[in-house]
């Protein structure tokens, strides 16, 4: 085999090392809906049964695509090469669809494969990549109040991200404060006090285009003079004008210090995955901002592009805290590897 086929290539460099595609700019802001309230009664349908069908969309693609390649073929450099441009269209990455093309390579190369093996061994490559950043959300309730800052696009689903783990704090015994600190959006703070009155949170709220550090000032004031457990401060997320959100969100951090040193104890950065490979830029301008300390992806349900997913924690290293399918609380939850691994590939 000349050592100019692909597979030579494939082994002649590290999947780390592949060069990740600039990203674009991000995508414009785009109105929230208010949230309707939850059905009394959720359905009895398993978490994993729910995530699978949430991912079908990314799955079908991706195992549509690998039956199409595969069907008792021999593992050749077009093969391979083949197998890599799936993987990246597919959002997973560059770097990911090499270390997958690379392994298969190693081990297989020139034998026959059917669908089901690459897909089982493109789970397995999944998991070992997702498995490090798969932590969810550990507030640490020694501190009164534990300050969770919510960052993110306006659009991204950061006030129903808040309200979603509000409720399972709440249902778990924990006293929750919300503070709407996106003051310039009516329709945010009205969908936060919807979560608030769904949950039985407080709400701190003020009028719109009022100044947000004060606001999360007396929100900071109000939870720790309660004794609150844990403090959810929604922010803006208007991009036409990357000068003025930073400095907004640098003053809600140094309005927080100056009340807690330690705070806020968690910067999530919640991401809509339907802007697929936009959401590396996302990442890199909120991360610039604020110091990221962890990612939640919300409307896996809604996209073909979920695995933007393995990309992110291939490239970036952050924990994953919590995914979402759906639209009721119980369809945000903690991010497990191996269960969104299979179902990304879709088995069972």
């Amino acid at each position: 085999m000349s050592k100019t086929g692909f597979f030579g290539r494939l082994l002649g460099r590290k999947g780390e090392d592949a060069e990740i595609p600039a990203e674009p700019e991000a995508l414009a802001p785009i109105p929230e809906p208010i949230a309707e309230p939850e059905p009394a009664i959720e359905e009895s349908q398993g978490w994993f049964s729910r995530l699978k069908s949430g991912l079908a969309k990314s799955s079908s693609k991706l195992t549509q695509g690998i039956g199409d390649l595969f069907t008792k073929r021999k593992l050749d450099d077009e093969a391979l090469e083949e197998l890599q441009d799936l993987l990246i269209t597919a959002d997973l990455g560059v770097a990911t669809a090499a270390r997958v093309t690379k392994r298969l390579a190693k081990s297989r190369f020139g034998q026959d494969v059917d669908a089901n093996e690459i897909r089982q061994t493109l789970a397995e490559e999944i998991t070992e990549i997702l498995a490090p950043v798969a932590q969810p959300l550990a507030p640490d309730f020694s501190r009164k109040p534990h300050v969770v800052l919510v960052v993110g696009v306006n659009g991204s689903g950061k006030t129903t991200t808040i309200g979603k783990m509000a409720k399972q704090f709440r249902d778990q015994g924990k006293a929750v404060t919300l503070a709407a600190g996106d003051t310039f959006r009516a329709a945010a703070v009205e969908q936060l006090k919807v979560w608030g009155e769904r949950t039985n949170c407080p709400v701190i709220s003020r009028d719109t285009g009022a100044d947000a550090a004060g606001l999360v000032f007396d929100a900071m004031a109000e939870a720790s003079k309660r004794g609150d457990d844990l403090l959810f401060i929604d922010t803006a997320g208007r991009l036409q004008n990357k000068t003025d959100l930073m400095a907004e969100l640098e003053k809600i951090v140094r309005v927080i210090k100056k009340q807690d040193a330690t705070a806020p104890h968690d910067v999530l950065l919640v991401l809509d995955a339907t802007v697929g490979q936009n959401a590396h830029s996302q990442v890199d301008i909120f991360r610039d901002m604020v110091g990221v300390t962890g990612l939640v992806l919300t409307k896996l349900d809604g996209t073909a592009r979920g695995g933007v997913l393995v990309a992110l924690a291939e490239r970036f290293k952050l924990p994953v805290h919590a995914i979402g399918v759906g639209e009721k609380a119980s369809d945000l939850r903690p991010f497990e590897a191996e269960a969104f691994a299979r179902s990304l590939v879709g088995l069972d």
